[in-house]
């Protein structure tokens, strides 16, 4: 007999009620409060294993934070993407993803810089950005990203080299 496989999950304090729940980092709808029913924070962590199930497959948009422990601006720009990822209870998934213990994704998306950031929704990459930056800037790119105004030519690149079939 095998042992079922536990899906991750996190731990979050409703911004509502101030209860905690457990989050899980996939599911088909948005996380609700157990308590006051409220939509919750996602934040979860994503790894080389479940990275296409937490994010790709995601209900709503997904902010992805590559990051590092050793890394500064990595832990400089964390409290940022934790407070938009509050504002935006139900409407925006962050997560958090370790390059030193995923490295098949930090090699799929040729991680140079930490922290790097991506904006997915509906499986698609829609823009990617190296470097920590202000949470006014963070906030602006998100936007802009969630609208379709993509600043990163290789997520261009990279959606004109999928369309061709080249890999």
């Amino acid at each position: 007999m095998t042992a079922a496989v536990t899906p991750r999950t996190s731990t979050v304090t409703c911004p509502h009620c101030s209860k905690r729940n457990r989050v899980p980092a996939a599911a088909d709808s948005v996380p609700r409060c157990g308590n006051c029913h409220q939509a919750l924070p996602w934040i979860v962590d994503a790894g080389d294993d479940d990275f296409a199930e937490v994010v790709e497959h995601s209900p709503v948009p997904v902010l992805v934070d590559l990051w590092a422990t050793w890394c500064g601006p990595c832990r400089m720009v964390s409290p940022a993407l934790e407070r938009i990822a509050v504002e935006r209870a139900g409407e925006l998934k962050l997560a958090k993803v370790d390059v030193d213990t995923a490295p098949r994704l930090s090699q799929r998306f040729e991680v140079r810089a930490v922290p790097t950031l991506m904006v997915w929704r509906d499986g698609e990459l829609l823009a990617r950005q190296p470097g920590a930056a202000p949470e006014p800037a963070l906030r602006n790119w998100l936007d802009q990203a969630l609208n379709g105004q993509v600043r990163d030519d290789r997520v261009r690149d990279d959606r004109a080299r999928d369309a061709k079939g080249d890999h």
